[in-house]
Parts: structure tokens; C-alpha cells; sequence
């Protein structure tokens, strides 16, 4: 993996170059290994926290964890088109708007012993901003190239946390258009319904039981191209132990081989739907 500033992780990809890199600010990574009509998301993966915001941080490294999606990227690193993000959305929360992605209070907890300073403040959001650039150009390139791409948001959530059942996968699609794209969705929640897990874990998929998709990462893309679909899709932390902060590597890897099995064939699928 290289380490690359801006301006040549988007001229590489303007390029259609092959590659792998970490941005210089060590913020976010992006792989492509062949340009093909789709690519894999994992923006809430990161969870670096600015060491000059640790004093005055309330939260834990724990909590701070809890409310991370962890292993979401190692559960797609093997598709040939994956970018992540390097840094904990309580620095920068990359699927919110920049007007809202650095937090004054997270989840009812006030976050910060004092508030930070426009200059710190900013210092996040350049890396916001400059993910966002590189998601533009990436998709407009796939977009250009193929007619029509899906994007695969992955995101994990807190089950145990819930009073009711909840589903092992959900798909949040209340910012996509259904009507276009209704069937498709089906057949990923279908496709998500039939993995078979080790240790009697189920795989419940549902569509906006537990989130509805309203993240700003698919709104982004979303707004800005028509012929891209993004697939927000959450899995239940059923691959860690939530409150003893333990993952489980052999659920992270069974879903990995899993999802590498179904997202070609789905993205294959969708792409002859719609090109």
C-alpha cells in the first residue's frame, strides 16, 4: 500500500489505474485491484481519534468502539473496489452532512470537556471534504465507464441494545428510489437471508426495520448521480461481543467469504438489470 496525497489518489483514478493506497493524512484507504461496476464502502471502520483530542474527550476508547462499526472493512477487503475510512466518526462522522459531522454531543453523552475550537474543528472536516472528492471522482469514473454501478455501504449496529427482535441484516432504502430499484433491493435481502452462520447465529434480513438509510454517504452519492445505486446495509454485531469488546475473528471471516460469494453475482445481476 502507498501512501498518497490527494491529487494523486484522484489522477490515479481519473487514469483508471490500479492500486492501493492510504491518504497522506492517513484519514481514509481506498483499493482497486480492476475497474468493474461496483465498489464497497466501510466509512465507519476507522477508529483512529486524533491524539490532540484525547484530554479533552469525555468518551472512552470503549464507548468510543461500541458506537464504531469495526471489522466491516475486513468484511469486504477482498472485492476489487473497496474504500474505508481510517479515523472514528467521533472525530469526523463521515455519513453526516459537514455541518453536522463533528459531534458536540454523541448518542445523549456530551462529548467534549470543552468545546472545540474552529481550528480543530476544521482540521476534521479538510478530511471530510477531501474523502467526499475522491468518492465524486470514483464514482463518476465507474459511472462514466460501466453506465451504471452499486455502491455496498456496509455498516454494523448494536443489537443487544434493542427491547425487541431485530434483524441480522437490514437494508436502509428510504433515500433510494424504490420504484426503480425496488426488486433489486429484494434480491440482496433475499441473497443476505440465506447465509448460514456457525454457533446457531441467525440471518434475519429485513428492509428499514432498525435504519432507514438516512445516512449522508448515499445521500451524497445518491443527489449527485442517477445511475448509481448505494445498498446500505447493516449487519448486527453478531461477529463481537458488544459489551465485553471482543470480536469474534471466524464470524468476521465466514461473513467475508460469504459476501465475497454474493456481491459479484449481485452486482452482476443489477448491472444487467440497468446498464
Amino acid at each position: 500500500m502507498q501512501k498518497l496525497p490527494l491529487k494523486d489518489i484522484i489522477a490515479k483514478i481519473k487514469n483508471e489505474e490500479v492500486f492501493e493506497a492510504v491518504s497522506s493524512d492517513y484519514s481514509f484507504t481506498l483499493k482497486i485491484d480492476k475497474y468493474v461496476p461496483y465498489a464497497c464502502a466501510a466509512i465507519h471502520d476507522g477508529h483512529q481519534f486524533r491524539k490532540e483530542l484525547w484530554p479533552n474527550c469525555i468518551h472512552t476508547e470503549y464507548e468510543r468502539w461500541y458506537e464504531e462499526d469495526p471489522e466491516t472493512k475486513n468484511m469486504v477487503k477482498s472485492h476489487p473496489i473497496v474504500i474505508a475510512g481510517c479515523d472514528s466518526r467521533f472525530e469526523y462522522d463521515l455519513n453526516r452532512a459537514p455541518e453536522a459531522a463533528v459531534f458536540d454531543t454523541a448518542w445523549g453523552k456530551q462529548l467534549w470537556h470543552k468545546p472545540l475550537s474552529e481550528d480543530m474543528k476544521d482540521k476534521s472536516l479538510r478530511k471530510h471534504n477531501n474523502f467526499y472528492k475522491v468518492v465524486h471522482t470514483l464514482i463518476s469514473v465507474l459511472e462514466s465507464k460501466f453506465g451504471f454501478c452499486t455502491v455496498y455501504d456496509m455498516h454494523s449496529y448494536n443489537w443487544k441494545r434493542w427491547e425487541r427482535e431485530v434483524p441480522t441484516w437490514n437494508l436502509g432504502t428510504s433515500n433510494i428510489d424504490n420504484n426503480r430499484f425496488g426488486e433489486v433491493v429484494e434480491n440482496w435481502r433475499q441473497s443476505l437471508s440465506e447465509i448460514k452462520f456457525p454457533y446457531g447465529i441467525p440471518s434475519i434480513s429485513k428492509i428499514n426495520d432498525t435504519f432507514q438509510g438516512n445516512g449522508y454517504f448515499l445521500k451524497y452519492v445518491t443527489n449527485n448521480f442517477k445511475n448509481t445505486l448505494v445498498l446500505a446495509t447493516e449487519i448486527a454485531k453478531v461477529y463481537c461481543h458488544e459489551y465485553d469488546y471482543i470480536v469474534y475473528p471466524e464470524i468476521v471471516r465466514h461473513t467475508e467469504i460469504e459476501l465475497l460469494r454474493r456481491i459479484p453475482k449481485h452486482a452482476t445481476n443489477t448491472y444487467n438489470t440497468f446498464k
